[in-house]
């Protein structure tokens, strides 16, 4: 567990294949992509203890959900059971749950689930794919399931967000949009729902600002918008809306107070 330190940013890269493991953008799968500087590989660390024990949790750092285990069978040529990305909210959390161990080379670690799986990179030909698999020889584990964890130093600035593309209207996909906007003292000022269309967060945010226009004097660009999760913290939302139009959970964090301070963003072209 050395190597994942509470609340911050890591990579996993596959030992085999070089590739990272990577949040897709419909929010939903996990697959291997060989970009590096990308938000969808950065994993925000969640140390868990049960018992006495440690274990982690992995939240995106992109979409806000957890690396979690399925009973759900690979696609064809894959071993074990599909990973895949779940909201902060979900009741199974033993799904999220992995236990670090150190390879006996000390050159990678292995993420085993609470359920005795472990993750595995799959893939011959085309390596785009993680699946959770069980170990039938402790003495001849698979070095697929081997990863190498790099750290991703943090920013306190918020990276630019995207600009929105030019896309027809109609033809975006609307989501229900949930936000609760807390005091500095962490009581609830506000809460609200609307229907957003589109995944721009940039867009987005100036639609924020003008729901909370009565409440809060401020400008779209003194509003932060981040994501909640496990424990009760919160991570900065600086990339695009995932493509699969599930409801969003947002905090608002306005520009000025101590929440808005303690934001630190994955600076992922390090």
């Amino acid at each position: 567990m050395d190597q994942f330190h509470h609340g911050h940013h890591v990579r996993l890269r596959s030992r085999v294949h070089g590739t990272y493991l990577h949040a897709d953008d419909d929010g939903h799968g996990v697959f291997l992509r060989q970009h590096r500087a990308s938000m969808n590989a950065a994993w925000a660390v969640h140390r868990h203890q049960i018992q006495n024990e440690q274990y982690l949790l992995l939240h995106s750092a992109a979409y806000g959900r957890y690396l979690a285990a399925t009973d759900v069978p690979a696609p064809r040529d894959h071993r074990g059971l599909r990973v895949e990305q779940r909201n902060y909210n979900h009741p199974e959390v033993d799904a999220m749950v992995w236990q670090v161990i150190l390879s006996e080379s000390g050159e990678g670690v292995y993420l085993r689930h609470i359920g005795g799986r472990r993750l595995r990179a799959n893939g011959r030909y085309w390596n785009t794919d993680a699946t959770v698999d069980y170990v039938d020889d402790l003495d001849n584990i698979s070095r697929k399931m081997l990863w190498v964890v790099e750290q991703i130093p943090s920013r306190e600035i918020i990276p630019p967000l995207p600009r929105p593309t030019r896309l027809p209207h109609l033809t975006l996909r609307s989501r229900l949009i949930m936000y609760i906007l807390p005091t500095v003292y962490g009581a609830l000022l506000a809460r609200g729902t609307f229907v957003f269309r589109g995944r721009s967060v940039y867009r987005l945010r100036k639609e924020l600002a003008r729901q909370l226009g009565v409440i809060v004097n401020v400008e779209d660009s003194d509003l932060f918008m981040c994501l909640p999760t496990q424990d009760g913290r919160i991570f900065p939302l600086v990339v695009d809306l995932p493509r699969s139009g599930q409801t969003l959970h947002i905090v608002v964090v306005v520009a000025g107070t101590p929440a808005q301070a303690a934001l630190r963003y994955a600076d992922v072209d390090a």
